[in-house]
């Protein structure tokens, strides 16, 4: 009985094991980590909304037509490859703990049950799947944007009969002029640029290990949550390096003031390789040096109102 329970416990670790793996499919090293932390104020715990589902000021939407699925309508990556890793698991699973319970069959260890062979199987089949669908969801993101579905204004104004159509203000729209009433000099596109240069400061502080350079461009949160993940870069002895930086994208997502603060989301698309290395011997630990990263973040500046500096207060994953 008790070798029974302990072949249990060693096939739950298993599982646990091939379950952060599956967790962790999004997660890089670059400065945030690939995850979401931060304050967006009274927006911290909703979703950042995206720009691409906001009509500009040049687009009109066309009548609502009933929806009906197209047989052609090529589904979201990582959704059969789930099913299909998911149900080989859960088979193979559901066996193995079957027979390591004593209920049937042979194991690949010593007097029957889940030996090391059938871990060691199982923990490869786990990665080679996680690896497989990685690459699937990473091509297939980046196919999609390339071919413009992702772009921002290419809509065309539908127009019928004599009838004549007003744009309607976004909510961007509305909470920009809420901003210039106070910094009328205000510029979206000057915005834009000054989040690419921060973007790219932000990171080559954090491959250097050092926040001092962009102390004044994070709030008191961000900049403790940095220095957290750096020291742990030191302590371990790792640096993280990011190269060829390139960022394809920046654009507002959500503009918005509160308790006498400005906000403003930006989407920025980007891509670089991201790869971690012993400080002694150079060896990569984590990442690749060859595959480059390419991902969506959602980054959010505050100030007080006014002419005044932006400073990063959240990232989030899109």
């Amino acid at each position: 009985m008790k070798r029974h329970v302990v072949k249990l416990f060693t096939l739950v670790a298993a599982v646990m094991m091939l379950t952060v793996t599956a967790l962790e499919f999004d997660a890089h090293a670059r400065a945030g980590g690939g995850r979401s932390f931060g304050s967006r104020g009274s927006r911290s715990y909703s979703r950042p909304a995206s720009p691409y589902s906001q009509p500009g000021p040049s687009q009109q939407a066309a009548p609502a037509r009933p929806y009906s699925p197209s047989p052609f309508q090529q589904q979201p990556a990582g959704g059969f490859l789930r099913s299909m890793a998911g149900g080989m698991l859960g088979g193979m699973l559901g066996g193995m703990l079957f027979r390591g319970l004593g209920f049937g069959g042979t194991g690949g260890g010593m007097g029957g049950g889940i030996g090391l062979f059938e871990i060691l199987l199982l923990a490869g089949i786990g990665y080679l799947i996680y690896r497989f669908v990685k690459k699937k969801r990473v091509d297939s993101s980046y196919s999609t944007y390339e071919q413009g579905g992702y772009q921002h204004g290419n809509v065309t104004p539908i127009y019928g009969g004599t009838e004549s159509y007003e744009p309607q203000p976004t909510d961007v729209d509305t909470g920009m002029a809420h901003i210039r009433q106070m910094d009328p000099s205000f510029d979206e596109r000057h915005f834009n640029d000054s989040v690419m240069d921060i973007f790219f400061k932000i990171q080559g502080a954090w491959m250097n290990r050092d926040l001092s350079s962009v102390s004044g461009l994070l709030s008191d949160e961000m900049k403790r949550i940095f220095q957290e993940d750096i020291d742990r870069l030191l302590r371990d002895k790792q640096v993280n390096r990011l190269e060829n930086i390139a960022v394809r994208n920046v654009e507002i997502s959500e503009v918005w003031q509160e308790s006498g603060q400005d906000y403003i989301t930006a989407l920025i698309y980007a891509n670089l390789l991201d790869y971690t290395t012993d400080d002694a011997t150079g060896t990569v630990v984590s990442g690749s040096k060859t595959e480059p990263v390419k991902f969506e973040e959602y980054w959010t500046f505050t100030r007080p109102v006014g002419n005044n500096p932006w400073r990063l207060s959240a990232i989030n994953q899109k």
